[in-house]
C-alpha cells in the first residue's frame, strides 16, 4: 500500500469492525486509568487468552490493589489467585518483583516513560508501551503478533518481528493513529486480516493491501 493512504485505510478498518478493548484497559479504566493495574494484567495476559485474563485480574486485585498490597501477599496466594494464565508460576514472580522495584525505585508510582518501564524486570516493549498509551493517554505504539502480522501483509512497513515493526511504524505512522492502533488492528486481525485464511474477498481495504504472504487461491 502507499504510505498516503494510511489515513483512508484506517477511516475503512473502523468502520468495519468495533475495536477490540482489551482485558487489562478495561481493568484499568472503571474509574479513572490505573496504571499499576494496567501493568499487572499485561503481564497477566502474555501467552494468555483475554477472557481467562480478565478472570485472572479480577480475582488478584479482590486481594490487593497497590504495590504495597501486594508485596504483602505470598507467591502461592498470587499463584492461586491467577491460575490458569500462562506460565503463572514465573508471572506471580515477576507480580512480586515488579511490584517491589515500583514501591523501592518509584516510590510505589508505575513509570510514564518507555524507558523506565523497560528497566523493571520482566518488562518488555508492548507492556511497556500499553501502560504508557493507556494508563497515561500518551502516544506509544504497541507492537503485538495482529499488529505486526497486519501492518507488514499491508505492504506499509516490512519488519521481521514486532520490534523492527514498532521501529517501523514509530518513523512513518502518524502520532495521532498511534494510541488507539493497537486495538483497532487487533479486532480486524481477529475478525477479517486472520493469521489464516484471511477474508480478503469481503475486506475493506482489500483495493489498498498488498497481500504480503498472502497465497491467493486460482
Amino acid at each position: 500500500m502507499k504510505d498516503q493512504d494510511i489515513a483512508r485505510v484506517i477511516a475503512l478498518i473502523k468502520g468495519a469492525v468495533k475495536t477490540e478493548r482489551l482485558p487489562m484497559i478495561a481493568a484499568g479504566r472503571r474509574t479513572s486509568p490505573d496504571p499499576y493495574r494496567i501493568l499487572i494484567s499485561t503481564l497477566l495476559s502474555l501467552r494468555t487468552k483475554d477472557e481467562v485474563t480478565r478472570r485472572a485480574d479480577e480475582r488478584l486485585f479482590e486481594l490487593a490493589s497497590t504495590p504495597e498490597e501486594m508485596v504483602r501477599l505470598s507467591e502461592d496466594v498470587i499463584r492461586a489467585a491467577i491460575y490458569p494464565v500462562g506460565f503463572y508460576r514465573r508471572k506471580a514472580q515477576t507480580i512480586i518483583s515488579v511490584s517491589r522495584e515500583l514501591i523501592d525505585r518509584f516510590s510505589s508510582r508505575v513509570p510514564s516513560d518507555i524507558d523506565e518501564l523497560l528497566s523493571l524486570k520482566g518488562v518488555g516493549r508492548k507492556t511497556a508501551n500499553l501502560v504508557v498509551s493507556m494508563g497515561y493517554g500518551r502516544p506509544a505504539l504497541c507492537v503485538d503478533t495482529h499488529v505486526h502480522r497486519v501492518s507488514n501483509r499491508l505492504g506499509y512497513v516490512a519488519a521481521a518481528n514486532p520490534d523492527a515493526t514498532e521501529a517501523a511504524l514509530r518513523k512513518k505512522l502518524p502520532r495521532r493513529y498511534w494510541i488507539d492502533f493497537n486495538g483497532l488492528i487487533i479486532a480486524f486481525g481477529k475478525s477479517i486480516c486472520r493469521p489464516v485464511s484471511p477474508l480478503c474477498s469481503s475486506c475493506p481495504v482489500r483495493d489498498y493491501c498488498d497481500r504480503v504472504g498472502v497465497r491467493i487461491s486460482r
